[in-house]
């Protein structure tokens, strides 16, 4: 049963917070969740909706009548990313929060973000503290670098740590989610996050289908009907490990004369340009939704190496185009790609990646993309929106109550 009850809410409605620094302008998955999340706060509710997020400079954007707020912090962009920045200055992160005072806030980032959150709630107790787990970063951003440069027992080692910071850090919010059960839910129960919820995120069922499909795209690319393309939609950094895609596609056999079309950007894109004569295409990050949603389904198979998803909202998509899908088998990959759908194999393993590649391509195509397409018709905006804002919002909201009716308490207390 839903904890949401819309005849509690106020007729002005609240102000919810979004609070993180996994936003750019080239899309991401955070992006497309928070996009929608405010598409959904100005058309469905009465509420309100404020963006923190980094940008060049300083400076907020108000719009629809004051409901839609967007406060710029200026931050340095990340080494090595042309898109994204840090947003490392809580002072102004602080200062945001309490002009504005948010009914909730909802913290994407793991690293100091969310100390900004929880030292606002410390002043103002009635502000509800959400966290979404969207990225698995002592694995993607410690363990693996650092086996990598100082071996194994020092990649688990500081892992370690920093998934005993996670269970201290998660454990003091009002309620924490996870994007699927694999990507993160687990892993945070293990470290005694006690009640974690599932919000998949969504996709336009609409606006991705078989039907887009255009055969002027797969000419434009110089290719026939019957010769493979194979698509990848996402950033080409390391985390994502577009190399181990490109590595697999050279394995195939010449014969089969497909292709690989590369959509995203990222410091990588360099290493896979200008290599159109091996039939691979890097043409960058492709800003048209109606666009992308041709490419994918002008394709006939989605392959991507990426091993630590914690929701693949790409794969969604691709899925919803008709799509079968090869990846690996770790994080939300393995939710997202059950028997019948494609295959995933070893991470970081092209050979086995160009077998499988093989296995689907030699199989029944059509109804491998009919199955995932009827997969990804379960994942739909409107039912992430009404599980975050009926079950973990709800709660979060409960959970702040208490807190602040503890606090006035004890002050009454104080005061006799």
């Amino acid at each position: 049963m839903a904890l949401y009850d819309p005849q509690l809410e106020p007729a002005d409605g609240r102000l919810y917070a979004d609070l993180t620094q996994s936003w750019s302008d080239v899309g991401g998955g955070v992006g497309t969740y928070l996009r929608h999340k405010r598409r959904h706060i100005l058309e469905h509710t009465p509420h309100r909706h404020l963006m923190i997020v980094p940008g060049p400079h300083d400076a907020v954007e108000v719009e629809e009548g004051g409901r839609s707020i967007t406060c710029f912090i200026a931050s340095p962009k990340v080494p090595g990313s042309p898109h994204y920045r840090l947003m490392i200055r809580n002072r102004a992160v602080r200062a945001v929060l309490e002009e504005h005072r948010p009914d909730l806030i909802e913290c994407q980032d793991a690293y100091n973000l969310p100390w900004a959150a929880i030292g606002h709630a410390r002043r103002h107790p009635a502000t509800a503290l959400v966290a979404a787990y969207c990225t698995d970063f002592p694995t993607v951003y410690v363990d693996r670098p650092f086996s990598k440069w100082a071996g194994n027992l020092v990649g688990s080692a500081s892992a370690r740590l920093c998934y005993g910071y996670c269970g201290k850090l998660y454990r003091r919010f009002d309620a924490v989610y996870a994007m699927s059960e694999n990507g993160g839910a687990a892993k945070l129960r293990a470290l005694g996050v006690e009640e974690v919820d599932v919000v998949p995120l969504g996709v336009e069922l609409g606006q991705f289908s078989p039907e887009k499909r255009d055969r002027r795209l797969r000419r434009r690319l110089g290719l026939f009907e019957s010769q493979p393309l194979l698509i990848y939609v996402g950033r080409l950094d390391g985390e994502k490990r577009p190399d181990v895609v490109v590595e697999a596609f050279r394995r195939l056999p010449q014969s089969l004369g497909a292709a690989l079309l590369l959509l995203g950007d990222g410091p990588m894109r360099g290493q896979f340009a200008n290599r159109t004569a091996e039939r691979i295409f890097a043409p960058g990050y492709c800003r048209d939704r109606s666009d992308l949603a041709a490419w994918l389904a002008s394709a006939d198979l989605y392959v991507s190496a990426m091993a630590d998803e914690t929701f693949g909202i790409s794969i969604i998509e691709a899925q919803a185009s008709g799509l079968p899908v090869v990846g690996v088998a770790a994080g939300a990959m393995i939710d997202r790609v059950p028997n019948g759908l494609g295959l995933v194999g070893t991470v970081g393993d092209a050979e086995a990646m160009a077998a499988n590649i093989l296995a689907v391509l030699g199989s029944d195509m059509t109804a491998m993309g009919e199955q995932a397409r009827a997969h990804a018709l379960q994942f739909s905006w409107d039912q992430s929106m009404e599980r975050l804002f009926g079950h973990v919002y709800a709660r979060a909201r409960l959970r702040a109550a208490e807190r602040a009716s503890g606090v006035a308490l004890a002050g009454e207390l104080v005061r006799a």
